[in-house]
C-alpha cells in the first residue's frame, strides 16, 4: 500500500508544477488554448483534493469523501466555479478507472475465486436479479410507472419528476449495481480484498460487470429488445476473452521473459497490453472498463505482476482522485429541486436494504456465517459508477428514455452512498458483530458447531488462534512431517472455507473470533499446553498480539503463548507482556536464508536448486489457499 503521506504531497507539488507551465492569469474555466485550459483544470482539480485530504487525515475521514468534497468547492454547480469545463477530468478519470480494474484484473487469482465455489456464483447471479425485481416493485409503489414513449413527468412522493418513460427500469436496474472502484479501493487500504468475504465481494462485483454488458447491450433495442443482439454481445465478449488468453499464453509470456530485466519495458509493455484490450473491446462495443479486467487476468500469472502492480499503483492513486474529483463536480445544486434530494435519501436507504436482502439470505443459506454473509452485505452497499454511464447514454436525444431528474435522483444516490458506504466499510467489523448480535437476538443464529465440539470433549495441547498463510504452511509441516501432533490441535477461526476444509483433514476446528473471550472459552482453550497466533496485528481484526497475550494470561494462565511481530520493537513489546516466543517472519526468513547464501557463495546453486524443487514438488499445495 502506498504511504500517506506521498499519496496526499506527490499531487501537491505536481499540482504546482502545472500551475507553473501556464500562463498567468490564465482562465480556469475554459479559455485558452485546449492543453492548457485541460491543465489548469488537473491542477486546481488536485490541488483542491490535497488540500481537503489533508484536514481528512487530520480529522481521521476518509480520503474518498475529501476528494469528493474538494470536487463540490471547485465545480461548477454550486461551488466557487474554478472549473467549469468537466469533460477533460471525466476523460481523464476514466483512465484511472481503466487502470484501476486493469490492477484488479493482475490480482485476481482465478484458482481462489473458483474456491470460493458454489457460495461466489450462486450470490453473483441471485444478487442482480433479486436487487432488479425489489427495484421495480419498490418504484412501482412510489408511482413510477413503464410509460410509453413521449411521457414526460409524474410524481414520486408527491413531488414531480420530469422524466422519461422507462424509468422504472433503468432506476431498478442501476440501483442493483455495486461500485469497483470505492470498494476495491478501501477493501485494498484495509488489507481485506483476500479475505473470504473479499474474495466474495470482488467475485459479485465481476458478476456485476457482467450485468452491465447485458444492459448496455440491450439500451440501445430498449423499445424492441432483441434476443440475438445479446446473445451476440455474449458472443464477442466470449471472443475477447479467447483472444486474450490466446496472446498471453502463446505471445506475451516470450516478450515479457525477453524484457524481463528492463523494468520500465516491463511497466510500459503491460500498459501498452491494457490499452490495446481495452481498444479491442471497444471495437467489439463492449465497456473498456472490462476489457482493462481481462487484459489484466490474462497475465494475472506471470511472475512479473507484482512488480507491474507496484509500479501502476501510484499512477491509478493520481487519475482516481480526479475521478472522485469530477464526480463531486457533476453533483446537481440541491436547492434547484429540494424533493429530488428527498427522494434520493429514499432511493439510497431502499438500496443499502436490498443489499442486505439480496446478499445476506443466500450466503447464509450455504453456511457462510453470519461474519462473511454481512461483510459482504456491508462492502456491496453502495450505487455503481456504471449507473451514471448507463443512464447518462438514456437521457441522449437519440434514446430519450430517461428525463434529467431521473439522472440527478442517480447521481445523489451515488453521492449518498460513495460516502454512507465508505464509513460503513471502514467500520465494518464493529457494524457485523452489532448485527451479529441482533440477527441472533431475533432466532438467525450463527453456524453452530457439531455436538461432538461441545464442553464434554477433551482438551487439546495445541490452540491456533487464527488461520492464515502461515498457518496453512504449519498444518502443511506437521501432516508430512509430524502426523501425531494432528490430534493434538484445535484451531479458532471464523472463515468457514477454512472450517469445512480443515475437518476433511481430521483436524480439530472451532468456528468463532479469536477476539470474543466467550468463544475461546466454549473452544475449550483453558486447557491448552501451547496457545499460539501466526496472524501479524495488520490483517488481525478487533484485535492485537498483545490482548491475545493479556486473554490468554486470563484464561489459561498455564500455557505457553506464542504470537507473531511484524518488527522489533513491537517483538520486545510483546516478551514484556509475558509472551513466550514471538514469531518475527523475517528474522526467520534470514536466520534460513544465511546458510542458502552460504551455499550459494561456495558455488553449491544447481545442487540446492535441484533440492528445493524437489521438495515442493513433493509438499504440493498449502492446506488453505487464503
Amino acid at each position: 500500500m502506498i504511504d500517506r503521506t506521498k499519496s496526499v504531497f506527490f499531487p501537491f507539488l505536481l499540482g504546482f508544477f502545472l500551475m507553473g507551465i501556464l500562463e498567468p492569469g490564465q482562465a480556469l474555466a475554459s479559455g485558452g488554448e485546449g492543453g492548457s485550459s485541460l491543465l489548469t483544470a488537473i491542477s486546481a482539480s488536485i490541488l483542491a483534493a490535497t488540500v481537503f485530504a489533508y484536514l481528512a487525515s487530520m480529522i481521521h475521514q476518509p480520503l474518498i469523501l475529501a476528494y469528493v468534497v474538494a470536487g463540490v468547492i471547485i465545480g461548477p454547480q454550486f461551488g466557487l466555479g474554478l472549473v467549469q469545463s468537466q469533460e477533460d477530468i471525466q476523460t481523464i478519470s476514466e483512465i484511472g478507472l481503466i487502470l484501476l480494474l486493469f490492477i484488479i484484473g493482475l490480482e485476481l487469482n482465478l484458482k481462489k475465486l473458483k474456491e470460493s465455489g458454489k457460495s461466489l456464483i450462486v450470490t453473483g447471479v441471485s444478487q442482480f436479479l433479486f436487487c432488479l425485481a425489489m427495484g421495480i416493485g419498490f418504484f412501482m409503489l412510489l408511482g413510477v410507472t413503464l410509460g410509453m414513449p413521449g411521457q414526460a413527468s409524474y410524481e414520486i412522493l408527491g413531488i414531480p419528476i420530469h422524466g422519461g418513460p422507462y424509468d422504472l427500469l433503468y432506476l431498478a436496474a442501476c440501483l442493483a449495481l455495486s461500485s469497483t472502484a470505492i470498494v476495491v479501493k478501501l477493501l485494498y487500504d484495509k488489507f481485506e480484498l483476500d479475505t473470504l468475504a473479499g474474495r466474495i465481494t470482488l467475485g459479485v462485483l465481476v458478476f456485476q460487470d457482467l450485468w452491465a454488458i447485458i444492459l448496455l447491450g440491450v439500451q440501445p433495442n430498449l423499445a424492441n429488445p432483441q434476443v440475438l443482439l445479446i446473445l451476440w454481445s455474449f458472443a464477442k465478449g466470449g471472443l475477447l476473452v479467447l483472444i486474450s488468453f490466446l496472446v498471453s499464453k502463446y505471445l506475451l509470456k516470450i516478450i515479457f521473459r525477453q524484457i524481463a530485466k528492463l523494468p520500465e519495458l516491463v511497466l510500459v509493455a503491460s500498459l501498452g497490453w491494457c490499452f490495446f484490450v481495452c481498444g479491442v473491446a471497444d471495437v467489439f462495443g463492449l465497456s473498456v472498463e472490462m476489457g482493462a479486467l481481462i487484459a489484466g487476468i490474462s497475465i494475472s500469472t506471470f511472475p512479473y505482476n507484482l512488480d507491474i502492480i507496484s509500479k501502476i499503483i501510484s499512477i491509478r492513486d493520481f487519475f482516481v482522485t480526479l475521478f472522485f474529483v469530477g464526480l463531486g463536480m457533476m453533483i446537481p445544486n440541491p436547492m434547484n429541486n429540494p424533493g429530488l434530494l428527498l427522494v434520493s435519501l429514499a432511493a439510497a436507504a431502499f438500496l443499502i436494504s436490498t443489499r442486505f436482502l439480496s446478499v445476506f439470505p443466500v450466503l447464509y443459506g450455504l453456511r457462510n456465517g453470519h461474519r462473511v454473509s454481512l461483510l459482504s452485505s456491508i462492502n456491496l452497499s453502495q450505487l455503481s459508477e456504471f449507473a451514471l454511464v448507463i443512464t447518462a447514454i438514456g437521457i441522449k436525444p437519440e434514446y430519450g428514455h430517461v428525463g434529467p431528474d431521473t439522472l440527478s435522483i442517480v447521481i445523489f444516490v451515488f453521492v449518498i452512498t460513495s460516502i454512507t458506504s465508505t464509513y460503513m466499510i471502514q467500520f465494518s467489523h464493529g457494524l457485523q458483530k452489532f448485527l451479529s448480535g441482533f440477527l441472533s437476538t431475533v432466532g438467525i443464529r450463527d453456524i453452530q458447531n457439531a455436538p461432538s465440539e461441545a464442553a464434554a470433549e477433551e482438551y487439546k495441547e495445541v490452540a491456533l488462534l487464527g488461520f492464515y498463510r502461515n498457518a496453512s504452511s504449519l498444518i502443511r509441516e506437521i501432516i508430512d512431517r509430524k502426523p501425531e501432533l494432528k490430534d493434538k490441535i484445535v484451531v479458532v477461526d471464523y472463515n468457514p472455507t477454512v472450517h469445512r476444509k480443515l475437518k476433511t483433514l481430521g483436524i480439530k476446528v472451532y468456528y468463532g473470533d479469536i477476539s470474543n473471550m466467550e468463544t475461546l472459552h466454549h473452544a475449550r482453550i483453558e486447557g491448552a499446553r501451547v496457545v499460539v497466533s501466526t496472524i501479524p496485528d495488520s490483517i488481525l481484526v478487533g484485535t492485537s498480539n498483545l490482548k491475545l497475550i493479556r486473554q490468554m494470561q486470563r484464561l489459561c494462565p498455564h500455557a505457553r503463548v506464542v504470537v507473531t511481530a511484524e518488527n522489533i520493537k513491537s517483538a520486545l513489546e510483546m516478551y514484556n507482556e509475558g509472551a513466550d516466543f514471538v514469531i518475527l517472519p523475517r528474522v526467520v526468513t534470514a536466520q534460513y536464508f544465511l546458510p542458502v547464501l552460504e551455499n550459494l557463495i561456495q558455488g553449491g546453486g544447481q545442487e540446492l536448486k535441484s533440492g528445493e524443487i524437489e521438495k515442493l514438488k513433493n509438499r504440493g499445495e498449502e492446506i488453505v489457499l487464503i
